[in-house]
């Protein structure tokens, strides 16, 4: 009971180092990729198949280039859903979850602390991205809503939770 009770504690520390210590620090998360690689309009845009608009920027690249994260962060979610295909969950400074989709492969695990240099998996074309060319799918989601986001239309109120990520990749480059 005491080693759980240890490891719990172990994990919020590093959480809160995390949320409190990190900077905020961005960069392309798709290694050699730059603003010709992505669509500059691509955010919330409308129509968007079965989700309705695009919660995030898609960054195309050859299958199999290394995907690092854009921000410090833990990684608390690895796997495969059947949009992102095979997907990796980064929880960031600010409370922010950083998406990454349709990797080809995951070459990170749960909990790993990843940094700039990490490599936490490879461009592909899983999910619903099979068929298509190869891309990571990049979005961030925030924790707490941002409620001047929000628009009238096209599912306006969930716009709260999320950033353009395309602002943030512009000004790292």
């Amino acid at each position: 009971m005491r080693k759980r009770i240890r490891k719990i504690f172990a994990w919020l520390f590093v959480v809160l180092l995390v949320e409190f210590l990190l900077p905020q620090s961005f960069q392309m998360p798709v290694e050699g990729a730059t603003a010709k690689s992505y669509a500059q309009n691509s955010f919330w845009f409308y129509p968007w198949g079965p989700s309705v608009v695009h919660k995030g920027v898609d960054i195309f690249a050859k299958k199999g280039t290394s995907v690092h994260p854009a921000t410090a962060g833990i990684v608390i979610y690895t796997g495969n859903i059947s949009r992102g295909g095979n997907v990796v969950l980064v929880l960031g400074p600010k409370w922010r979850l950083h998406y990454y989709a349709h990797l080809d492969e995951i070459k990170t695990s749960f909990l790993s602390p990843v940094g700039h240099s990490s490599i936490i998996g490879t461009v592909g074309a899983t999910g619903n991205a099979a068929g298509k060319p190869p891309h990571l799918h990049y979005a961030i989601r925030t924790i707490i809503p941002y409620p001047w986001q929000i628009d009238k239309t096209h599912q306006g109120w969930k716009k709260a939770f999320f950033l353009n990520p395309i602002v943030y990749l512009n000004e790292s480059l």
